[in-house]
């Protein structure tokens, strides 16, 4: 059964479509290696061991009535912060804790007609306000590669579940770059959608203007497949595009001879990893090997970025966090009168960053500063967007490092907050435009952790950014999961 490890989604399907292996047998396994290795790692909040072999001898009805979908029987794990019907959905967050969600989250739903397993609820950064996964309400998540080390957020749980082996794929969301982040750091592939691509039904808002959900895998081929699923119009999601699905694994294979690629000099700075900065240097010498012209570009606006995603999502999420009050659902603490009850509730529910970030952004709505700072983060942000337009009319996709370092260790930025922010340096520019990216793995250091490529495209350009990313991941070859999990 270890075998499947190396298989991507695609060729696991058709074992269980020849009659190979069950459903059931292949849950079964993940499940087995979950309560074997989970201990090291600390990827999975709670299991949903019933619902899973339920959900596998579904699918393997589905398989033997010839009924099955592109993702019948293929185990997942769920970033805990996605509402999934009578399963406790709790962000991470002790204010939400028992808390569980009446109706399915969009991408759930679409999961569960192509016929996925729910093999559990995987651990995060609460309310996915983190680069780190070290600010969980319940436990840190170690990085697979180096036990001593951030596994990257906020999925961070989701990408070291994928390449620990614990799961087949799963589903992150990304605010400032909180899937390509940990996928970078891990060494999975996680791509963020254009905003719009795939619904936010029920995904539990962090910053309503930034969030998008999408699919971490082992390979490229994988996040293909996965998000042809999720993608889509929605009428229940009023930012949601009303544009068709192209056929993403379609387009992988094809050769890149002629594609313009943007180098930006802003991305390329002194001060990152050099080890980071070679190895992507070195997949920007592969592409034009392979045919692309490499062109200089420049955004010039890169430099505002963090500053301006942290007025915007602040407050935001200090707007989204407004309903968490001890009144409706969640945890409630009693207090003197209804203002002493939300204190209460509030402080003993929130932790120490979410309070953060929702005092900023109080502060910033605040009378008297609203202009000085909302206002004005939301014209950077237009700036911001205006380089990505005109630089796109230079190249085709834009190549970037996705974090100026590898995984560092835990507790080592847990008491300087703006260093663990400037962590996000290179993703948070492609939120604040609403552009796809895709992170996948270009090498290694001299530690053995992985580093990341990222691949910037145009709004709803993700067939070309896949078909990209297949092309320097064939020519990598790299190893995808650490020898202790193998």
């Amino acid at each position: 059964m270890e075998e499947l490890l190396q298989k991507g989604i695609t060729e696991v399907r058709g074992l269980l479509t020849n009659g190979k292996i069950t459903s059931v047998e292949l849950t079964r396994f993940y499940l087995d290696r979950i309560k074997k290795y989970d201990g090291l790692t600390g990827c999975y909040l709670r299991l949903t061991e019933e619902l899973a072999l339920v959900k596998a001898a579904e699918a393997d009805k589905r398989i033997r009535a010839g009924t099955d979908g592109e993702l019948t029987g293929i185990p997942f794990g769920m970033k805990d912060i996605l509402c999934t019907k009578g399963v406790e959905t709790t962000c991470a967050s002790q204010i939400l804790k028992g808390f569980v969600p009446p109706y399915d989250a969009t991408v759930i739903k679409k999961l569960d007609e192509s016929g996925y397993v729910h093999l559990g609820r995987i651990n995060m950064d609460e309310f996915a306000m983190g680069s780190s996964t070290e600010n969980s309400s319940f436990q840190v998540t170690k990085n697979p590669w180096d036990l001593s080390r951030i596994p990257g957020g906020s999925s961070g749980g989701s990408a070291a579940a994928v390449v620990a082996g614990l799961c087949a794929a799963s589903l992150g969301t990304d605010t400032g770059g909180s899937i390509r982040q940990p996928a970078s750091l891990c060494g999975a592939v996680g791509l963020k959608p254009t905003y719009g691509r795939v619904s936010r039904y029920g995904l539990v808002a962090f910053a309503s203007s930034l969030d998008q959900i999408g699919p971490i895998t082992k390979n490229v081929a994988d996040c293909a497949v996965v998000l042809k699923v999720l993608a889509g119009h929605d009428p229940l999601d009023s930012t949601s595009i009303p544009q068709p699905v192209p056929d993403y694994a379609g387009a992988l294979g094809k050769e890149i001879k002629g594609l313009r690629i943007g180098m930006p000099k802003e991305y390329f700075i002194d001060s990152m990893d050099r080890e980071v900065k070679a190895a992507v240097e070195g997949s920007i010498r592969t592409f034009e090997e392979l045919g692309a012209v490499i062109v200089p570009i420049s955004l010039p606006h890169t430099e505002f970025a963090v500053a301006t995603y942290y007025i915007i999502c602040t407050a935001e999420a200090s707007s989204n966090l407004a309903r968490y009050d001890g009144v409706k659902y969640g945890m409630r603490v009693d207090g003197k009168d209804i203002i002493d009850m939300y204190k209460q509730t509030r402080s003993a529910g929130f932790g120490k960053e979410v309070k953060r970030r929702i005092i900023l952004g109080t502060y910033v709505l605040s009378s008297g500063y609203y202009d000085a700072y909302y206002r004005k983060a939301g014209q950077v942000r237009t700036l911001i967007r205006r380089d990505f337009d005109r630089a796109f009319e230079q190249c085709d996709v834009i190549v970037t490092p996705v974090s100026p370092t590898t995984a560092f260790k835990i507790g080592e930025k847990t008491e300087d907050p703006l260093t663990m922010y400037l962590s996000d340096i290179f993703t948070i520019p492609v939120n604040l435009a609403g552009l796809p990216a895709i992170s996948l793995p270009c090498g290694f250091d001299g530690k053995g952790l992985p580093i990341g490529c990222q691949i910037i495209g145009k709004p709803l350009d993700e067939m070309l950014l896949l078909q990209t990313a297949f092309l320097l991941e064939a020519e990598k070859k790299l190893k995808k999961r650490p020898d202790m999990f193998a």
